[in-house]
This record gives C-alpha cells, structure tokens and sequence, in this order.
C-alpha cells in the first residue's frame, strides 16, 4: 500500500460500488476497501442460509428449508423503479451485462381491511377498488396532468389554470381535482411513493415528478413499475465493483480499517495496521466514521403512524429462495420504543411465517458536505420501497466531491470484452 491514489472508497455497500464504478470510470486512481470479507455492506444479500442464521444468533436451518446455498436473504428491502436513476445508471455504464433482471408481479395498497393493485394509469383508474365512480372520473383527469407534467413547458400545465410548479403547494393540486382523502394518502404514498404528509405543504413540482416516474416505470414492463435483480440485491455492487475494477480500481476485502488519517485539517490517507495507503479523497459510509455523522431521531407520534410501513416480497422465482418458499421484508422508520408492534399491520398480511428475524439499523447523515475536509459520507438506506433516494445520495456525492455532475459519456460498452 505504498501507491498514493486519488480516491479510497471504505465499505462495498451499493451506494460505495456505485461511486467507486463513477470515479474509475472519470479517471480517477482508486483503493477501494473493505473491513468485510463480502461485498454488500448493509445491502448485502447473506447466502447460504446458516449465515443468515449465524448472524442472528440462532442454531443451523433444518432440511426443510431445502438447498441452503438456493437462498440469497437481502438485508434492505428495496426494488428499482424501471425508469428510474439506478436502472439509468446500470444501463449507461453498462453494468446490466453481469445482472439479470425480473419484473414484480404488481404494486399494492393496503386500504381499511383489503389489499389493492395501486392503479397507475387511466384504464386501471376506471377499474381500481380503491375509488368510487364519481371519484374515478376525478382521479382520471388528474393522472392524464401528472402524466403530461414537464418541469419547464408551461403548455404542460394546461389542466390547471395559474398552475406553478415551484409555488402552487401539492395539496392545492389535489383540491383542484377535487380529489378524497383516500385518494390523495395512496397518490401520494404509492405513487409519489412519499413516506409521510409534509410533500403535500410543499411545491407540487416534485411530487408530480415522482407520479410520472411511477408511471413512465409502470409502461415499461407493464405489471408494476418495478425491477429486481436475480439472485438478490447484492448483485448489484459486486456489478459496479467490476465496473471499477474494469476502469483500473483496486479492490481489498477482508482489510481493517483503523483510522482515516488527515492533517491540517483535511483526509491524507487510511491507516490498516501498520501502513498507511495515502490518498486526496475518501469516501465510505457511516459506519467508518461514527464521530462524524448525526443520528436521526424521530419523535415518537401522540395519536397515528407518520411513517408508512413497506412490504417487499421476492421468491424462488427470483432465485433468493428454495422452490416453493417467499422471503417478506417489512420495513418502517421507527417512531416509538416498540419497533415490531409498528409493523404488525404489514405481519399480519402474511400469513403464516416459518422464521422471522428483527433488526433495527439507525439513520445517519454526515455532519457535513465534505468539501472543507475530503471526506465524504453517505446516508444510511431509508426504509422506502426503492432505489431512489440512494441514487439522489450517490450523485451528490460525486457532485461534492469532484465538483461536477457525473458524464456518461465516459463510459465505453466494451466492458464485455475485459475480464477481471
């Protein structure tokens, strides 16, 4: 470790990978380690099963839970929106050649005492259970706004005379249809895919933004908007960690971290037992730098839930499980000193369930930008259905720390032709 690079990346989760493969491929000289002796981080997915088991303390599976090396347990629940920025990402820098993909079968909404298929677009509108006749033919002319929406073409905005899109707040949108209450929480929470209230106080630009993509998504496949990849979630860094590795990064698993070492002020190199590997940058995730991230709290509510609870679920179709068997992950953002009496309500539309793991993980953001020192830190994975915060994250990484947006126009589509 005597080289001095440009860049050391701390930690193999998506979000690391992601901007190990975007500095390789602009050039940049690149260490990238990991204390772990797996790719993944905390979006990792454990497999073979008796590590899953292992980590939560528990004896080996018996023989009924089939081949243990069939499963590929993810410990985030996330899928990819089809037309959303990490697919962008995985097809522009071509990654989408060492992963496979499947759609999900549909996208739903949990209403009083019944599942729904969250309607996405006018036809479905017209059919779906969660609204009634009147209240369809509302819904209707309100997706065909959203659907059309585009920030900057005011000729877009024709459906709602003296509309703004920095100004005009989204709940002034939905009065302006005349919309339910119903319809506004699934509107806002399954398609704008918001995890609590306060979007609707806020400029409506993002909100319908969020909708189009939802919908855009949705067209792409037909089923649901979204994608997940074969084998589970932790194929994704291991794609983008080939990526970097292709462009000329250097990879270590399996190396401890011992200190991140700066003088006057700003990141000089990463300390590993006696070496120290000299760099101008680092990047890692919150777990390398707990003096210099903030946890996020979230007050506990007097009266009902504000955040909304996800349930994810993949199978063997999605080669993560022996035949025959699911994996459901609920997930929400804590609020009170009973984390799982918070997602009873997602439980208990499971049925029956052969083993059930608990784990809390809490939120972090870094203190700072990293701009003054060179460090730059990643948020924790929030507990949305999805990839897109994690990308918005990713991107403003690279922004902040090379100072300009990520082009590329500097990726090649040979990586096929290159082993590593």
């Amino acid at each position: 470790m005597d080289e001095e690079y440009d860049c050391i990346v701390l930690g193999t989760g998506l979000k690391e990978c992601i901007i190990s493969g975007m500095l390789s491929v602009s050039g940049k000289k690149v260490l990238h380690m990991d204390r772990n002796k797996y790719y993944g981080g905390e979006s990792a997915s454990i497999t073979p099963l008796e590590d899953l088991f292992t980590k939560f303390g528990l004896p080996p599976p018996d023989e009924s839970y089939g081949r243990t090396r069939d499963w590929n347990v993810d410990l985030i629940p996330k899928f990819l929106m089809a037309n959303g920025q990490l697919v962008k990402l995985l097809i522009h820098t071509g990654v989408t050649r060492y992963l496979e993909f499947k759609s999900v079968e549909g996208s739903y909404v949990y209403k009083g005492t019944k599942i729904a298929k969250v309607p996405a677009d006018e036809k479905e509108a017209l059919t779906s259970d969660l609204m009634g006749m009147f209240e369809k033919r509302r819904f209707k002319n309100f997706l065909m706004f959203a659907q059309d929406y585009k920030d900057e073409d005011p000729s877009s905005w024709k459906g709602m005379p003296g509309f703004d899109p920095k100004n005009t707040t989204m709940s002034a949108v939905f009065a302006h249809f005349n919309l339910d209450k119903n319809t506004i929480d699934f509107t806002g929470h399954a398609l704008a895919l918001h995890r609590d209230d306060t979007y609707l106080s806020k400029p409506a630009g993002d909100s319908l933004k969020r909708i189009k993509l939802y919908s855009d998504s949705l067209a792409r496949y037909g089923k649901s908007p979204y994608l997940y990849p074969l084998y589970g979630l932790g194929e994704l860094p291991q794609g983008f960690a080939r990526l970097s590795a292709i462009y000329g990064g250097t990879y270590m698993l399996d190396k401890p971290i011992d200190e991140i070492v700066f003088e006057g002020g700003k990141v000089i190199g990463v300390k590993s037992g006696e070496e120290i590997a000299k760099c101008k940058q680092v990047y890692c995730d919150p777990s390398y730098v707990q003096d210099k991230v903030k946890k996020i709290i979230i007050p506990q509510k007097q009266v009902n839930r504000n955040s909304d609870i996800y349930v994810s679920l993949v199978s063997y179709t999605h080669q993560v499980a022996a035949k025959g068997w699911f994996i459901a992950i609920v997930s929400t953002t804590v609020e009170t000193d009973k984390p799982e009496a918070e997602i009873k309500a997602g439980l208990d539309l499971l049925g029956p369930i052969k083993q059930k793991f608990v784990t809390l993980s809490d939120i972090y953001k870094p203190d700072t930008d990293g701009t003054e020192n060179n460090l730059f830190i990643s948020e924790s994975y929030d507990a949305t259905s999805h990839f897109e915060t994690t990308c918005l994250d990713v991107l403003s990484i690279y922004r902040r720390g090379t100072g300009d947006d990520f082009d590329f126009s500097k990726v090649t589509h040979n990586l096929g032709e290159e082993e590593v």
